[in-house]
């Protein structure tokens, strides 16, 4: 019997008519009278000892109530803290797009092939985030005091020129203003055989296309892109060109 209530309810009843039997002690009981009550005694005894075991049941779900409450506020905490912690910049995947298995059924399968019409000129490249490993892993001399957000928005920013850069690039000379077809023509002009098929920008479309300062720790911090083996530099004619790798 676990029941609280009904054992508390039980007990009651049984020291009601004890306390009956205890109000005629003052006149002599009949030996049966006295044999009843040590019965009555012994009942209501067996009765105290399952109401304690009851409750050491209840004492006992209780504090593991408490440990369950600590964790859930433990987990709450962490997913507060994670919440308020995302990363401004999250790092995209890299793997097979539009799931593996798909392009290899379709690999296995020649008998139907279609010709594939591929444009490098609407391909544009684009450099992935710094992901938290890779900015602890840069040496401190090298990064100094910027932070982890600080080069994530170089790295947006350099995608945005670089983004600028070919769209205009692409588009027929007729189509562009004045200002526009003058950088396609210095674009055009900037590109060597060794950049051929491939995207780089230098320090001028930069500053053209982003809002990002051109200064000392944007240099430090694309030395630090050249050991995250993100871009590498290509120097000739007098201009130093930041290649997407």
């Amino acid at each position: 019997m676990c029941d609280l209530q009904d054992v508390s309810l039980h007990i009651h009843d049984r020291i009601s008519s004890l306390r009956s039997m205890l109000d005629l002690a003052a006149v002599e009981l009949p030996q049966n009278k006295i044999k009843k009550l040590g019965q009555e005694l012994s009942v209501v005894g067996g009765l105290l000892e399952q109401f304690e075991k009851c409750v050491g049941q209840q004492r006992e779900q209780l504090r593991h109530l408490k440990e369950l409450e600590e964790s859930f506020k433990e987990n709450v905490g962490g997913v507060q803290h994670m919440k308020d912690n995302v990363p401004a910049h999250m790092p995209k995947k890299r793997g097979l797009a539009n799931g593996g298995e798909a392009a290899l059924d379709e690999a296995a399968q020649p008998a139907q092939q279609q010709p594939v019409r591929k444009s490098h000129k609407s391909c544009i490249r684009s450099m992935d985030v710094i992901t938290m490993p890779e900015f602890e892993s840069i040496p401190q001399y090298m990064r100094g005091r910027v932070s982890y957000d600080q080069m994530n928005a170089a790295v947006q920013s350099i995608n945005t020129a670089v983004t600028a850069k070919y769209k205009i690039s692409h588009q027929s000379m007729k189509t562009l203003n004045n200002h526009t077809r003058k950088l396609h023509q210095r674009f055009k002009e900037q590109e060597t055989k060794d950049t051929k098929g491939q995207n780089f920008v230098v320090e001028e479309d930069i500053r053209e296309f982003s809002k990002i300062k051109v200064d000392k720790r944007f240099q430090g911090i694309l030395n630090m892109l050249r050991h995250c083996q993100r871009l590498r530099e290509l120097r000739g004619g007098g201009l130093t060109r930041y290649m997407l790798l």
